[in-house]
């Protein structure tokens, strides 16, 4: 083991011989609280998420236009679509929905999605109704007679990614019956009008409409959206244009998660415009949605653990080497110093 000591490069200073002072203290405090300082701002630091953004051309999608498109292969490539909205001022009864033209009263909606992934049509609770009438809403007891009058869609639909339309309205037969009336005092049917004489009133609040998994840092544009049709005849159309960016959110320690940012863009569409053109779209509310041919990769990470800890490491001697070499030199200068005036 005698050979093995001359290679020791930590060699052990006798007691005896190390001298103690009260300047070496207060350079040993200031090099201990300099050391704790940059310890823990280098801690802070690691904590800090550092983000880091991508673009990519998106995942081509097989079309069932195609023979070689598989039916298990297209069940990764559709998201769920969930749709809340209220109608404070149309009935249940007088409301319609379709999914790329195939609507509710054609039948041919229930045909195309079934349950659980399906709409479904309510009385509003209060809260609701609330939430979505403008311009105040009476005493409790008048909510609870008015909110009858209104209707809550809410449900999930397993949608492509491809794009598509999703048409809330009123239903082609109350459209012809309340046109009807107003045009000609005709009523062929022995129901009770659910407009008492007037228009339709579309206005609606959308509590909320997401297109897959929401995108954590960003905010829903969809969500508690509000279209008031202040025309005087309540009869408009609210078209509302949504671009999705498919978006694979990272973060650290997790697994990766595939969401959607949505860019969205509205207006309110006049029944003279409707008429004008020969829409065959009715009063109520149309979302046009579509994907972005680019995807954009969002990463949240930190600093690799060993480069940390070596950095932890490096502080701490690095600044009681440092404080050493500069005290020894200030020691012996003030040595060479006094033997000279000496």
């Amino acid at each position: 083991m005698a050979p093995l000591r001359s290679y020791d490069a930590f060699a052990k200073p006798i007691d005896g011989i190390r001298e103690r002072s009260v300047t070496g203290g207060f350079i040993t405090l200031l090099a201990s609280a300099t050391a704790g300082v940059l310890l823990l701002s280098q801690i802070l630091l690691y904590l800090q998420v550092q983000t880091r953004h991508s673009m990519h051309l998106a995942d081509s999608v097989p079309s069932v236009l195609f023979n070689n498109a598989r039916p298990k292969d297209l069940l990764g490539h559709r998201i769920p679509l969930r749709m809340y909205i209220t109608f404070p001022h149309l009935v249940c009864s007088a409301l319609d929905y379709s999914h790329d033209g195939n609507a509710l009263s054609s039948g041919k909606f229930d045909h195309y999605h079934k349950a659980p992934f399906t709409f479904s049509k309510r009385k509003p609770t209060v809260q609701e109704y609330k939430s979505a009438t403008v311009g105040g809403y009476g005493s409790d007891s008048e909510v609870q007679k008015k909110r009858s009058e209104g209707c809550t869609l809410v449900g999930t639909l397993r949608v492509p990614r491809v794009g598509g339309t999703i048409s809330v309205s009123v239903s082609p037969d109350a459209w012809r019956r309340a046109t009807s009336l107003l045009s000609f005092g005709v009523d062929t049917s022995g129901d009770p009008d659910p407009f008492h004489g007037r228009l339709p009133n579309v206005t609606h609040l959308i509590h909320d409409v997401t297109f897959g998994a929401p995108f954590p840092p960003g905010d829903n544009p969809l969500k508690n959206a509000r279209h008031v049709m202040d025309n005087g005849s309540g009869v408009a159309l609210a078209n509302v244009a949504v671009k999705l960016v498919p978006t694979t959110y990272k973060q650290t320690f997790r697994m990766a998660q595939e969401t959607y940012q949505a860019s969205v863009s509205r207006h309110i569409v006049q029944p003279e415009t409707l008429a004008s053109q020969r829409s065959t779209l009715l009063p109520g509310l149309l979302i046009t949605y579509d994907f972005t041919p680019l995807a954009v990769r969002h990463v949240e990470s930190r600093e690799n653990w060993f480069v940390f800890v070596s950095s932890l490491v490096g502080i701490v001697g690095g600044v009681f080497v440092t404080v050493g070499l500069v005290s020894g030199c200030l020691v012996n200068s003030a040595q060479v110093v006094a033997k000279k005036m000496d």
